[in-house]
């Protein structure tokens, strides 16, 4: 039996104005959102969605595949996106959520802002080489490189075994990833990274601003590719004043 989509306890449909759909880097999940969770005020329902392959999703089969992903992904999302909303991914989950935002307006849905995180822009090349079909201690080198994964998963081989399959599957998604058909976004976007990020530069951070007819920013916070997950305040105070923007349809001003 399939497991939904966006995991957590729901908010009262009756109390939701604003709903802030989050998507994870590969092999992440619902945690990177728990203490997001409020941090908008009542009004504002964060969503974090699971994928499959991971979490209460464990036993079914990860995507491999954008063109796989989309279709059943939009499928779950749409009974969710019946009031104003927002996109926020970090890393893997930044094209996931472009593709979905474009997915979004093409249907006319009430989508207000695209936030993305921690990757280069989607029509860029990636400056590493592939990782997803390396052999199993060359991958574990190459995702413990990048930091994210819990120490006691990395450091456990049959614990890491049983992450692995989503793992790759995420990678290679991510790896062999080229934008799908669609028109130029016409949403407000923002874009974050750590300073310290080896796997974007500011640049092509800033190239994201090619993908949208609406207004841009972007803010570089101190940390790594994971900043998100070492102090959070400063991201959730600058995506408060971005969603406070989105609802009031003002223009959003960056520090």
């Amino acid at each position: 039996m399939k497991k939904s989509w966006i995991a957590g306890r729901r908010a009262d449909p009756a109390t939701v104005k604003f709903r802030l759909i989050g998507l994870a880097h590969a092999g992440g999940g619902s945690t990177l959102f728990a203490p997001w969770r409020g941090a908008f005020g009542p009004e504002v329902e964060v969503c974090p969605v699971v994928l499959p392959g991971r979490e209460a999703r464990m036993g079914e089969a990860p995507y491999r595949s954008m063109e796989a992903l989309i279709g059943p992904l939009m499928e779950a999302l749409l009974p969710e996106l019946d009031v104003p909303f927002a996109l926020f991914g970090h890393s893997m989950g930044s094209i996931v959520a472009f593709e979905v935002a474009r997915r979004a307006e093409a249907l006319g849905l009430p989508l207000r802002q695209l936030l993305v995180s921690g990757r280069r822009a989607p029509h860029l090349r990636s400056r590493r080489p592939p990782v997803h079909a390396m052999e199993n201690d060359a991958f574990l080198a190459a995702i413990g490189s990048l930091g994210g994964t819990p120490p006691q998963v990395l450091q456990d081989e049959q614990l890491f075994r049983t992450f692995m399959p989503s793992l790759r599957a995420d990678f290679e998604l991510n790896e062999r990833y080229t934008p799908l058909t669609g028109r130029t976004l016409l949403c407000d976007m923002a874009a974050f990274m750590g300073r310290d990020d080896t796997e974007v530069s500011e640049t092509e951070l800033m190239a994201w601003r090619e993908v949208t007819a609406g207004r841009f920013s972007h803010s570089v916070l101190e940390g790594n590719h994971f900043y998100l997950l070492d102090q959070p305040q400063r991201l959730l105070a600058l995506l408060g004043r971005h969603l406070k923007s989105a609802r009031d349809d003002r223009a959003v001003v960056i520090d």
